[in-house]
């Protein structure tokens, strides 16, 4: 007999029959823990009012786990992360009817550093070798602080009137991209 894992089972017994004796008790013997996984054995014995012993007759039951886990995402599954900041990933869960402990492993990873779309997918198999269906999470990297600018030399410059003006530039930083160049698009 095939069991699934946590279902139940019922012993189906066994009869016995004797030429002479009408009401021959059979007894059974071991255990089958629907539980845990494994292989067990029953043994079926009977013995007649005259003393007489049947040859003991057995039935194996295997308790199998064909079910699959099952992942569940902690948190989102479409994450947005502002660039140069820290991203910790909240990880997943999984269960399975049978097998209580099944760790989850997750593949990809996150760059907070660089603007962009990243997937991490995350995977787990029971003791049984029954693996989960993969679940995905999509992390968003992106950019959303201006960059500052600030100027170089004085401010406000003067400058006398018919000499020459060099324009002493400006410097612009941003925190995601770092040093940005910056444009001067004022009639001179």
């Amino acid at each position: 007999l095939v069991v699934e894992c946590k279902g139940t089972f019922t012993d189906p017994g066994a009869t016995a029959t004797d030429s002479c004796d009408a009401n021959v008790v059979v007894n059974v013997t071991g255990t089958v823990n629907p539980d845990v996984v494994g292989e067990y054995t029953l043994t079926y014995t009977a013995v007649d009012a005259s003393g007489n012993s049947a040859d003991p007759v057995t039935r194996t039951v295997q308790v199998v786990d064909t079910g699959k886990p099952v992942i569940t995402l902690l948190g989102a599954s479409t994450m947005t992360v502002e660039c140069k900041s820290t991203f910790t990933d909240p990880g997943a869960t999984a269960t399975d009817s049978c097998d209580a402990n099944v760790m989850v492993n997750v593949t990809g990873t996150v760059n907070p550093d660089v603007v962009g779309e990243y997937t991490l997918t995350y995977t787990a198999v029971d003791a049984s070798g029954n693996s989960a269906d993969p679940v995905t999470r999509t992390v968003q990297v992106v950019d959303t602080v201006k960059p500052e600018i600030v100027l170089n030399g004085a401010n406000p410059l003067v400058v006398e009137c018919k000499s020459t003006f060099t324009d002493p530039g400006a410097t612009a930083s941003d925190a995601c991209q770092g040093t940005v160049p910056v444009t001067n698009d004022a009639a001179t």
